[in-house]
């Protein structure tokens, strides 16, 4: 959903219709999946300032819209989301950078959120 708003400039709520109408298989996470979209939507000119600051080396614009939106999820979860571990949270975004990504993205992906979590001080 967020690689759609992404690609299309579609809002956050017609990108989660599109998707749970078209592209889902099942509903399982549902609620869990729209609340992501939509926090990272509300939020993302403070995602995307975190990102920034610890990608010096490369600009948000000139990631692989896959890697910028990976990393996107994976900060708002990191922010949001206190319960789940930061491990847990790497880990998924590396799995989902591996399957969507090119062969360079799940080290991209870990490296840039590595950092961000550090930063954060998630441990």
């Amino acid at each position: 959903m967020l690689f759609e708003i992404d690609a299309t400039g579609k809002s956050a709520e017609s990108a989660i219709m599109h998707y749970w109408a078209t592209l889902a298989s099942s509903v399982e996470g549902k609620e869990f999946a729209n609340q992501i979209v939509r926090g990272v939507m509300n939020d993302l000119e403070k995602i995307d300032a975190m990102i920034r600051g610890v990608s010096r080396n490369w600009r948000l614009e000139r990631m692989a819209r896959v890697d910028r939106n990976v990393i996107r999820l994976a900060t708002y979860e990191l922010i949001a989301f206190e319960d789940i571990p930061r491990r847990v949270t790497l880990n998924e975004a590396v799995e989902l950078a591996k399957r969507y990504g090119s062969e360079n993205s799940a080290s991209f992906v870990n490296g840039v959120l590595d950092r961000l979590a550090s930063d954060l001080g998630k441990a």
